[in-house]
């Protein structure tokens, strides 16, 4: 029989360190994420689809003296993002919050910042798979990249963190069947207005609007620098940058766990 020692097993009741709690939930919205497969039919198999046809097929103008894709693979990099960083983030917490799974969480000593940090983080990491699959195949597709890798890395981080912002946001406030309904009508237009199957300059007077677009500026900015080899843009990376500040202020402080 073991013999303990006295006080070894007193409890030590208390909240785990941030550090820890924000470890653990990243990894459980990961695998939650990869384990949804609406979710990976959204942020994988559609844009790597959509790049191939628009790539194969000549249905949608290109500028003149541009490959067609090297004009739409940045394009489908920021549609990826956003796909995973908001349509299907926003989805997602909409329904954990009607299911009564944030509720549940909320009764945890898991702060709210921690849990926002941790979606956005699990976000990232399936970017980073989704970007290595839509490169290769780009590169199978004779994609020729330029430019700085870190710029793109950059304009990814800034374009998964406004996203993110706003997709907890949506996700954070309305119920999970007017989430799915508007998050969806979001993704659509956007992917019309926002530069990933026309370049900006293709809408006129609304160009300067359009740019102030998350999804505008990020493939705005991913095609100054993979199409034309161009420096980091300061314009599109202060627009996702001001985007995610404003949009992650207000998700944290509008949040509601039911």
């Amino acid at each position: 029989m073991t013999a303990w020692a006295e006080g070894s097993l007193t409890p030590r009741p208390g909240a785990a360190p941030a550090g820890r709690m924000l470890a653990t939930q990243t990894r459980t919205e990961l695998t939650l994420a990869l384990r949804n497969g609406e979710q990976v039919l959204l942020t994988l198999v559609i844009p790597l689809g959509l790049l191939v046809v628009l790539t194969l097929v000549p249905f949608v103008a290109v500028p003149d003296g541009v490959r067609r894709v090297d004009f739409f693979v940045p394009g489908v990099l920021a549609l990826a993002v956003m796909s995973s960083a908001f349509t299907g983030q926003a989805i997602a917490t909409g329904f954990e919050r009607q299911y009564g799974v944030l509720k549940r969480l909320g009764a945890t000593p898991l702060p709210r910042s921690v849990l926002l940090c941790a979606k956005t983080l699990a976000v990232l990491a399936v970017e980073l798979l989704q970007l290595a699959l839509l490169c290769l195949v780009g590169l199978l597709l004779g994609w020729h990249p330029h430019g700085d890798p870190l710029s793109v890395v950059a304009l990814v981080v800034l374009g998964t963190a406004a996203f993110s912002g706003l997709g907890l946001l949506l996700g954070g406030t309305l119920s999970g069947l007017t989430t799915l309904a508007v998050a969806n009508l979001v993704w659509f237009v956007l992917l019309v207005l926002g530069g990933v199957l026309f370049g900006l300059d293709a809408f006129g007077a609304a160009e300067p609007v359009l740019r102030l677009l998350p999804t505008a500026a990020l493939s705005s900015g991913l095609r100054t620098v993979l199409l034309s080899g161009g420096a980091l843009p300061v314009r599109d990376a202060l627009a996702l940058a001001v985007c995610a500040l404003v949009a992650l202020a207000v998700a944290s402080r509008t949040f509601s766990w039911e």
